[in-house]
């Protein structure tokens, strides 16, 4: 069975959705330790959260790349999560769903969040014919995200390691029994119907 083609896959409960971010370890250690983010966090850059795991292994290459080698899961709301989406705007201009390229330009100035879909990786980190949200916070969102959103923050480096371990070794089975168990969030058709391209 095919996958829809923008549908947001993630390790999700009734009440929170959990996001993946890379950061050094001089952020990343103290967010994981206190379950916020650091004086040192900066909160008047976009701050991009990711639902998928492989995708953010792709992004920080396994935890390897400068800056990205502290990976924490971010559990945070749904009803935050949610608020996002309802606010945010599309990262690319998309015909049909802005009647023109200015239009879209004037609301993703305003926008506190901004939603990318990118081709979502497989164990190997080749793409795979279905997308993976990324979503944007900045301004309100970045401050709501940090203040209110954010249950619990974990330090899953280990884990990536662990993974990307065994994908190395190929014992790809072991690999994916490892990987956290995404499945299709629950977002009615209006909370993303302005989001997909």
């Amino acid at each position: 069975m095919s996958e829809a083609k923008h549908q947001i896959r993630a390790l999700h409960t009734d009440a929170t959705v959990t996001v993946y971010q890379a950061y050094s370890p001089e952020i990343g250690r103290p967010a994981a330790l206190d379950g916020r983010f650091p004086a040192a966090w900066k909160r008047d850059r976009m701050t991009w959260i990711k639902p998928s795991f492989l995708w953010m292994m792709y992004r920080c290459g396994w935890a390897t790349k400068e800056g990205q080698e502290t990976v924490l899961a971010i559990e945070i709301t749904r009803e935050g999560f949610e608020w996002a989406l309802e606010n945010a705007c599309p990262a690319h201009y998309a015909h049909g769903l802005y009647p023109d390229r200015a239009a879209w330009k004037r609301r993703l100035k305003r926008a506190p969040a901004r939603v990318q879909w990118d081709p979502e990786r497989d164990v190997h980190l080749r793409p795979l014919a279905h997308r993976s949200l990324q979503l944007g916070l900045a301004g309100e969102a970045a401050e709501r995200y940090a203040d209110e959103w954010v249950v619990s923050i974990s330090d899953v480096t280990t884990l990536a390691h662990e993974v990307h371990a065994h994908v190395r070794d190929g014992a790809l089975d072991a690999a994916q029994q490892l990987l956290p168990a995404e499945r299709p969030y629950p977002a009615s058709d209006t909370l993303l119907a302005h989001l997909r391209g």
